[in-house]
C-alpha cells in the first residue's frame, strides 16, 4: 500500500496564494488596478466582492461557512477565472474565459435517472436548496501539476443522493456535461469524445467532502468555471470535477469517464491525487501553486487523507490509479 503517515486536510497559512504570477503574456499586458487582492475575500459569505471588475460581477450567494474551512487568503479571483481547463470552450487556459462569455445558463435542468426511486428532470435550483449552501475552501490540484486554493459555494452531493433514494444495487454515480456544439464551440473539435462524462463510486459520492458547486468567491459560478453546476472532489485531480452538468445517473456498473476513454494508460477511473504514482509523461511528486515561484510537494489525496484514505484501504493505489 502507498498510504502511510498521511497529512491532515487543514490548509496551513503558508499554503495559500499571496500574489499573482504564472501569467501568460496576454494576461500580463492586460493587468490593471481592477485586479482583486487575495486578502479581499476573507469575509465573502455575505455578498458581492466589491473589488471585482464590473464585467466579472455576478449574483451574490449567501452561504454558511463550513466549520472546517479557513479564513486564509486564497488564489486570486482573476487567476481562478482566467486559468481554466474547460475544453468545451477551447483547449488553451485563457480560451474558456472568452469563449464562454455569452454562455446562457438559465434556465437549466438536470436529469436524474437510473437505479433510484426519485428520478426525473429537475430545475437546478430545485436540486440545490439555497438554504443549504455552504462556502468551503478546498485545495484544487490539476493533473498537469498546478494547484489553487478556491472557496466553493454549494452543497454536499450526499444531500441530493439521499433525496433520490438510490436502490440497493446502485454502486456508482455517473455525470454528463451539456452536449451542444453551438453553445460550446470547443465540442466542434474531436479533442475528446463528446459529451464529457465522469463518474464516482457511490461511497465517494457520499463522502462529506464531495460537493456540487454553484458558486465560488461568494457569487455564482462564472461560465468558464462550470456554470451553473459542477462537481468538486478535492482529493482527486481536477478533471474529475465535471462542469455544466445536465445528467446524473445511478448505476450498478462502473461508468465510462472521458479521459480514461481518451487515454486509458494515462488516466484511470479513480484519479486520486497521489505523489507516488507518476503520470506516464511527468512526475506528480510536486506541484506549482498558482501565485508561487517554487514548486511544492504534493500531498497524498491532496491533503485529505484523514477523510478519504479509508475508502481505498484494500486497494493497490498503483494499479487502481
Amino acid at each position: 500500500m502507498l498510504i502511510k503517515n498521511l497529512p491532515t486536510s487543514h490548509i496551513n497559512e503558508n499554503e495559500v496564494t499571496p500574489e499573482r504570477i504564472f501569467k501568460s503574456r496576454r494576461r500580463f499586458l492586460n493587468m490593471s488596478a481592477a485586479t482583486i487582492g487575495g486578502a479581499a475575500i476573507s469575509g465573502i459569505a455575505g455578498g458581492l466582492l466589491t473589488a471585482l471588475p464590473s464585467s466579472a460581477r455576478a449574483k451574490a450567494m449567501a452561504a454558511r461557512k463550513w466549520p472546517h474551512g479557513t479564513d486564509e487568503a486564497l488564489t486570486q479571483f482573476e487567476d481562478a477565472t482566467s486559468y481554466n481547463n474547460f475544453y468545451e470552450f477551447g483547449t488553451s487556459k485563457e480560451g474558456p474565459r472568452f469563449n464562454a462569455e455569452n454562455f446562457v445558463t438559465s434556465p437549466w435542468t438536470v436529469e436524474i435517472l437510473g437505479q433510484a426511486k426519485n428520478t426525473g428532470t429537475f430545475d437546478v435550483w430545485d436540486l440545490i436548496k439555497k438554504d443549504q449552501l455552504q462556502e468551503r475552501i478546498y485545495r484544487h490540484r490539476c493533473v498537469e501539476g498546478w494547484s489553487m486554493v478556491i472557496p466553493w459555494v454549494g452543497i454536499q452531493l450526499a444531500e441530493i443522493i439521499k433525496r433520490m433514494e438510490p436502490e440497493a444495487n446502485a454502486k456508482y454515480v455517473a455525470f454528463q456535461t451539456l452536449h451542444d456544439s453551438e453553445r460550446m464551440p470547443g465540442q466542434k473539435r474531436s479533442v475528446l469524445q463528446w459529451p464529457y462524462v465522469e463518474g464516482l463510486r457511490l461511497d465517494e459520492a457520499m463522502n462529506p467532502l464531495t460537493m456540487l458547486a454553484v458558486g465560488m468567491y461568494g457569487q455564482e459560478l462564472p461560465s468558464q468555471n462550470g456554470a451553473p453546476i459542477r462537481l468538486v472532489v478535492p482529493w482527486k485531480y481536477g478533471f474529475k470535477g465535471i462542469k455544466s452538468i445536465v445528467k446524473i445517473e445511478f448505476s450498478s456498473t462502473q461508468p465510462p469517464t472521458s479521459w480514461n476513454i481518451s487515454a486509458p494508460n494515462e488516466y484511470g477511473f479513480y484519479s486520486n491525487v497521489n505523489p507516488n504514482v507518476s503520470h506516464p509523461r511527468w512526475s506528480q511528486a510536486k506541484e506549482r501553486r498558482i501565485g508561487e515561484f517554487l514548486r511544492r510537494k504534493t500531498l497524498m489525496f491532496n491533503g485529505y487523507a484523514d477523510e478519504v484514505a479509508n475508502m481505498y484501504s484494500d486497494m493497490d493505489l498503483e494499479k487502481f490509479f
